[in-house]
């Protein structure tokens, strides 16, 4: 991985300075089990370079954006999840707190629309 923040702590998991209970990765994302989860299933799905959102990500590489969404689909079918919600908070006002770019794997139970 060549574009990393030393201060940011999805950059610290994904080169192993900060433990996580990862459950899948390919060689431009990893998946990683939410501290704080909100369904039974919460997964996050981070791409291993630091870009700060999935609008980001999708202008730095299209390619790395199709992985993880790619990725959190296997772990949604590991899971044996019916079905899913993929979520990806852009900006403070959507509740990004960690300025990675991240997607939620989140089920195991219904989800109600809509969701906030």
């Amino acid at each position: 991985m060549t574009d990393t923040s030393a201060d940011c702590i999805f950059c610290r998991i994904v080169v192993g300075e900060v433990p996580a209970d990862v459950v899948a990765e390919t060689e431009t994302s990893l998946a990683f089990r939410d501290l704080q989860p909100q369904a039974p299933t919460h997964v996050l799905v981070v791409p291993r370079r630091h870009v700060p959102d999935v609008g980001s990500l999708a202008l730095a590489s299209p390619e790395e954006l199709a992985d993880a969404v790619g990725l959190a689909a296997r772990v949604a079918a590991d899971e044996g999840l019916a079905g899913f919600r993929l979520v990806a908070n852009t900006g403070a006002a959507a509740q990004q707190s960690v300025f990675h770019c991240h997607l939620h794997v989140v089920g195991g139970r219904d989800l109600t629309w809509p969701p906030g």
